[in-house]
């Protein structure tokens, strides 16, 4: 009918641009891997662990951001509370954090106010 109304026959082009359909299990494999669920998933148990793991005063605090090769980035609100934290505490969260998910998993921690 469309091509009654063009007046010419595009079917064979129309059909050469097509798209071919593909398998969902062929392409859900790639796409988890594009978005990165494997590392937003860790970095969620992260929180979950930082919350119950760490001193409810820490955590009113300061609060994971993300985790990048290796180094989990912390935000700090406020000079006082960073100053506090790396100073006397740094190593007893890395220490408890890495108990929980390994020493691969988690290599450093960097604070910073956020």
């Amino acid at each position: 009918m469309l091509a009654q109304w063009r007046g010419v026959d595009l079917s064979a082009q129309e059909k050469a641009k097509a798209i071919a359909a593909r398998n969902v299990a062929d392409v859900l494999p790639s796409l988890l891997k594009d978005l990165r669920i494997d590392a937003r998933q860790g970095e969620a148990e992260i929180v979950k662990v930082w919350n119950s793991l760490l001193d409810p005063n820490l955590t009113a605090h300061a609060q994971p951001a993300n985790l990048h090769k290796g180094t989990l980035f912390v935000n700090v609100d406020s000079s006082a509370w960073l100053s506090e934290i790396v100073r006397y505490r740094r190593k007893e969260i890395l220490d408890r954090l890495q108990n929980s998910f390994g020493k691969t998993l988690i290599q450093k921690i960097s604070f910073r106010i956020g």
